[in-house]
């Protein structure tokens, strides 16, 4: 049997020290799961739940460590802003999942780049309507090559420092530490509303001083343990 229009290309990433690929999913994101950065967007930063919104598989741009690649600035937006962040792979499925099974189910991290239309994204709200538009679009989300998981890094993941620099001049600097909900928690609350399953990625939220970035702008993000990335932006 043949499809009636060609097939959407499946999306994957490499896997460090692995001739295997990662088949990508669904791409989960934790909106605000850092005090300060829920600050800058006029939030309280207390504890509250975490909330989640989803990009789609296409919007994943695989970038090698310590290599570079280019992403056209998005149509229809003219205030395209970066936002670092952690990135967890999903290996196990499940749904209600305890602490336990919640650190039993991570492949490994990333990674990533949360790429947002701002503008679109701040109208959206506004108007009580769904973020898709700010946040779901073509090379919207640039991710690492994914780096296994192992009882040292699961340790030294928890403290890294997290950092965005534009043009080499650094704009956010952080550590997973001061995430709201652990890596853990937030895969135990995605967890109680959608059943993870394998191939399934979790942007785990973005420190304070998110910005814009023109054509032209080159971006270096990093998570400590895991490497760097570095994204071009063009016309």
């Amino acid at each position: 049997m043949e499809y009636i229009v060609p097939e959407q290309k499946k999306v994957v990433l490499p896997v460090v020290n692995s001739d295997k690929l990662f088949p990508v999913g669904r791409v989960y994101c934790v909106g605000r799961n850092y005090a300060e950065h829920s600050k800058e967007m006029g939030d309280d930063p207390e504890r509250d739940p975490p909330f989640f919104f989803a990009k789609d598989a296409s919007c994943v741009v695989p970038v090698c460590f310590s290599s570079c690649i280019s992403i056209q600035y998005p149509m229809a937006s003219n205030q395209f802003e970066y936002e670092v962040e952690l990135v967890v792979a999903i290996a196990q499925g499940g749904r209600n999942l305890t602490l336990e099974q919640a650190g039993d189910s991570i492949l490994g991290y990333a990674v990533g780049l949360d790429m947002t239309r701002r503008d679109l994204q701040a109208q959206a709200k506004k108007k009580g309507r769904p973020w898709e538009v700010g946040k779901a679009f073509d090379e919207s989300a640039p991710i690492s090559p994914i780096v296994l998981k192992n009882d040292a890094l699961m340790d030294q993941i928890v403290n890294a420092e997290i950092g965005l620099q534009v043009n080499g001049l650094t704009k956010q600097l952080s550590h997973i530490s001061k995430l709201t909900w652990s890596i853990e928690e937030v895969i135990c609350k995605l967890s109680d509303v959608f059943e993870l399953r394998p191939g399934d990625l979790i942007m785990t939220g973005t420190p304070e001083n998110v910005g814009a970035v023109m054509a032209g702008d080159e971006m270096t993000a990093w998570v400590e343990h895991l490497g760097e990335i570095r994204v071009n932006v063009t016309d």
